[in-house]
């Protein structure tokens, strides 16, 4: 029986135990590879206020740079996602790291414990870690054999005590009203033998499944003539005008005689459905595209090593514009409602959030 990745000595190739043994100089070291490349060279940055990539001036006792060309003096963390974190940088390099490691995500309250800082310190940074991922995501078109779903969260109501007070919870009148759905691309790796499922995930979110929204997030995230595997919903129905279309029935069976399933997007749901039930509990339709987008990172990465989990978030968010909805979020800076169908991806994506240098 083969071995799974998870367990391999592949995948614990970065523990906390070697963060903690890094020096002040390391750190630096790493974050300046991460962000700018040519960690040999101290000097070689990019001002993050006139974006010239040249040799500045590095003060050492302050880490810190000065621009030669705009004068503008900056440190590592500063124009990134981090910009005014007072967290010092090894508390980061852990949270980056503890973020890489379950395949279902953390908690904020066990991110606390982990680094010993109050919930909201680790609730603003762990979605600091999902915004940076929802900016840097990959929205070209996919390809091949794509297979589609949704699944819709926050539509539990819990049934009254007694049952003469009970009502029907399958009329659309008595359904709640942050009801909404989260619709999955799944694209089947072109080489089974290197990477068996899914390669790429782009989520979406919508109010219902509806052929109007389906339809255009079709059109602007799959390339024309793809072979798209969907289930019976009548909503998938004018996908087959422009796309090679194969359905399964999941009222009568998970798979059909001609070996058409939809099984890619359900085993994101799983992971997805497990995370709000044994991890996170509660998404909000605010913040829920971001939870979502995190579920598809874990899957497309779900074959790479803790340390490139880590390399990679970390060159996520040192590349990624300070945020504009978690810098004050205590002190009232709320996130803006959230929106649905095409307009997500574009409002998500927003090139402006993501560094040019």
């Amino acid at each position: 029986m083969a071995q799974h990745f998870a367990l391999s000595a592949a995948a614990r190739q970065l523990s906390s135990d070697g963060l903690a043994l890094l020096s002040d100089a390391e750190i630096l070291a790493l974050l300046k590879q991460a962000r700018w490349g040519n960690a040999d060279e101290m000097n070689d940055v990019v001002c993050p206020h006139c974006h010239i990539r040249h040799h500045a001036y590095f003060i050492s006792t302050r880490k810190q740079w000065q621009c030669k060309h705009c004068q503008h003096r900056f440190s590592i963390t500063a124009g990134t996602i981090f910009q005014g974190a007072k967290l010092p940088l090894h508390k980061i390099l852990k949270a980056i790291l503890f973020f890489s490691i379950p395949s279902k995500g953390i908690s904020a309250i066990a991110l606390s414990h982990h680094l010993n800082v109050q919930y909201k310190t680790a609730w603003v940074l762990l979605h600091k870690f999902r915004e940076s991922l929802d900016k840097a995501k990959d929205l070209t078109q996919l390809k091949g054999e794509v297979h589609i779903d949704g699944a819709y969260t926050n539509y539990y109501i819990r049934p009254k005590n007694f049952r003469h007070k009970r009502i029907d919870r399958r009329k659309k009148r008595n359904q709640r009203p942050d009801k909404s759905c989260v619709l999955v691309f799944r694209q089947r790796a072109a080489n089974q033998a290197v990477m068996k499922g899914a390669d790429r995930t782009i989520v979406a979110l919508v109010k219902e499944e509806n052929a109007d929204d389906i339809l255009q997030l079709t059109q602007r995230l799959v390339k024309p003539n793809s072979r798209i595997h969907a289930d019976e919903n009548p909503a998938y129905d004018s996908l087959a005008f422009h796309y090679d279309l194969w359905r399964v029935n999941h009222s009568q069976e998970y798979c059909s005689i001609d070996g058409i399933t939809n099984n890619l997007a359900e085993s994101f749901f799983a992971r997805l459905r497990r995370a709000i039930t044994g991890v996170y509990h509660k998404m909000s339709n605010k913040y829920l595209l971001y939870y979502a987008n995190e579920m598809a990172w874990r899957e497309d990465n779900r074959r790479k090593s803790v340390k490139n989990k880590f390399e990679q978030l970390l060159h996520c968010c040192l590349n990624t514009l300070p945020s504009h909805d978690f810098v004050g979020y205590w002190q009232g800076n709320k996130k803006a409602e959230a929106v649905f169908g095409l307009a997500n991806l574009t409002a998500s994506n927003d090139p402006q959030h993501l560094i040019a240098a």
